[in-house]
């Protein structure tokens, strides 16, 4: 684990690589799964704030689930997720060309909102475990339905902390990323010198 800041950042999220390939996978990762996506008590608000203009790119589906669970719930690990279209799908996901994409980035890229996604959705692979301490522990994942990104990211030789560099900013800030990439040359300089 290297320490930056009030994080503990896993090797993995350096030494690993990655790059989603949605035509592989079909974005697996807002269907499967024993419950949606994890949301900062931060983000229920802004998830209330944006509802109605989310809403018009929703599927009726998720729409009727949002409607019956709420916009968000509290899971049984006393974590705020959004909710479920009958245990599959993430309520807000709606299907293109077989797809299965995030109606709140939709409305986002049409200029609807501000607010990109959940930073959960948008930091994935990495996941976020804060410690008792107050320190995050910032974790790579591994999951079966993303080996086709860890493929790719292998072939193109992209480790994970350079494709999240947009959602790691967004969540840390540009000081913090600096210092990633610094533990990560310092890292890479080791190896060479061992």
């Amino acid at each position: 684990m290297l320490a930056i800041g009030n994080t503990l950042v896993s090797e993995d999220v350096i030494e690993k690589q990655f790059v989603c390939d949605l035509n592989a996978c079909k974005g697996a990762c807002c269907v499967k799964g024993d419950y949606g996506a994890p949301l900062e008590e931060s983000e229920l608000e802004i998830l209330d704030r944006i509802y109605d203009k989310v809403k018009p790119y929703i599927p009726e589906e998720g729409r009727k689930a949002i409607e019956k669970q709420g916009k968000y719930l509290l899971y049984e690990k006393k974590e705020w997720v959004t909710p479920l279209v009958k245990g599959r799908e993430c309520a807000y996901t709606y299907f293109e060309d077989g797809i299965a994409k995030c109606a709140i980035e939709k409305a986002h890229a049409e200029g609807k909102i501000t607010w990109k996604k959940p930073v959960s959705c948008h930091l994935y692979p990495i996941r976020i475990n804060r410690h008792r301490s107050g320190l995050d522990a910032v974790n790579y994942d591994r999951w079966s339905i993303c080996n086709p990104a860890c493929k790719l990211g292998k072939s193109l030789r992209v480790p994970v902390f350079r494709f999240l560099k947009e959602s790691l900013v967004r969540k840390y800030g540009e000081d913090w990323y600096r210092q990633l990439e610094l533990a990560a040359e310092e890292l890479e300089h080791s190896k060479i010198t061992r």
